[in-house]
């Protein structure tokens, strides 16, 4: 007698995962739903974000073939509702609207001990590292759950990662008070204009070589914005700090020009924190920007677990981030080429997709 293997309907899902190593992503309508361990929360994703590693994954760059395995679930920035929780969990219930921290780690090595999660040595990341949110359904451990407060909207909610990034960026140098230079205003740029100026940045000046990216960075609140190809922003920039430079550089974009034209518009014993990643290794004068100038340089990697995520409602509570014309388009995860088409080629800023 024949016996059905057919999944059950309850068993699958609707996902986007990396299918070959090559270009874009797969849809798929059956992919097995995650299974909840002891202490793993199931989530039913509602709203997701593409963001600039999932543009990395589709283009299947250098980064990403040497990172990526092919078959996985992609994306990392989401919110959704818990669906399931495994026998061991004991701080979270079905039904409770929630986003998570994506960087996965045990909790037992010295930075995790130390105050310091964000950089374990054994961290994963989902959708990059394990299976992601461009699906139905993602398993996350209970510890990494961030349940979202109910006056914030889903799609505030489903950008907690990269305002994550601009928040931890911000913050670690310390701009309040401090003229402040934003270099690259792609989305974290973008959001990072508008944390700098509710943390209290007394002037705050960016450069890009996008026209539209720099006039909405006007928008948000930086004094002025500049086109980096234009080299003599760097004399505008000395003469609006009385000849010093900016107090503190946010590196934002990771294009080698962008660091050095950064660091030659800080001032001496000014702060550094970098969070763009160079897609090469970067030709730049060491002793001339660093060591003579006696600046602080901060590696910036992710968000601190769970500081910057308090961080993060609080400005957002508190009404003084204004994001609404940086998250600019929203489709069904069904029109994913479109979504990231439209991600990838500028026309839109935050892409968002609803499942």
């Amino acid at each position: 007698m024949a016996t059905d293997t057919k999944p059950s309907p309850d068993s699958v899902m609707r996902s986007l995962y990396k299918h070959h190593a090559g270009e874009g992503l797969k849809f798929d309508a059956a992919r097995p739903k995650p299974v909840a361990g002891p202490r793993d929360v199931i989530i039913r994703v509602k709203k997701v974000g593409i963001c600039g590693t999932d543009r990395h994954i589709w283009q299947w760059d250098e980064w990403a073939a040497g990172r990526i395995p092919v078959g996985i679930v992609t994306g990392h920035e989401f919110v959704g509702f818990i669906e399931e929780v495994g026998s061991a969990v004991t701080k979270y219930h079905p039904g409770q609207r929630v986003s998570a921290e994506g960087h996965i780690f045990s909790g037992t090595d010295y930075n995790s001990r130390t105050g310091n999660a964000h950089i374990a040595s054994d961290t994963s990341i989902i959708g990059i590292d394990r299976d992601g949110c461009f699906a139905d359904f993602v398993k996350v451990p209970e510890d990494n759950v961030w349940p979202v407060h109910a006056d914030i909207s889903d799609r505030l909610a489903a950008t907690f990662d990269p305002l994550g990034n601009a928040v931890h960026t911000v913050m670690s140098a310390g701009v309040s008070a401090q003229t402040v230079l934003i270099s690259g205003v792609g989305i974290i740029g973008l959001m990072a204009v508008t944390v700098a100026r509710a943390a209290g940045a007394s002037r705050i000046f960016c450069s890009d070589v996008n026209p539209p990216r720099l006039a909405l960075a006007k928008k948000l609140g930086a004094a002025e914005a500049y086109d980096a190809r234009d080299t003599g922003w760097l004399d505008d920039i000395r003469t609006q700090t009385g000849g010093e430079g900016v107090d503190v550089l946010l590196e934002m974009s990771g294009a080698d020009a962008a660091f050095s034209q950064g660091f030659r518009a800080l001032r001496n014993g000014g702060r550094a924190a970098l969070l763009g990643l160079p897609a090469k290794q970067l030709t730049f004068d060491f002793n001339e920007h660093i060591i003579f100038k006696g600046c602080t340089v901060l590696g910036i990697n992710g968000r601190r677990v769970w500081e910057t995520w308090y961080q993060m409602e609080k400005l957002l509570l508190s009404g003084r981030l204004d994001l609404d014309d940086i998250i600019t388009h929203e489709y069904p995860l069904e029109e994913f080429e479109t979504a990231f088409q439209t991600m990838i080629s500028g026309e839109g800023i935050k892409v968002l997709m609803n499942l």
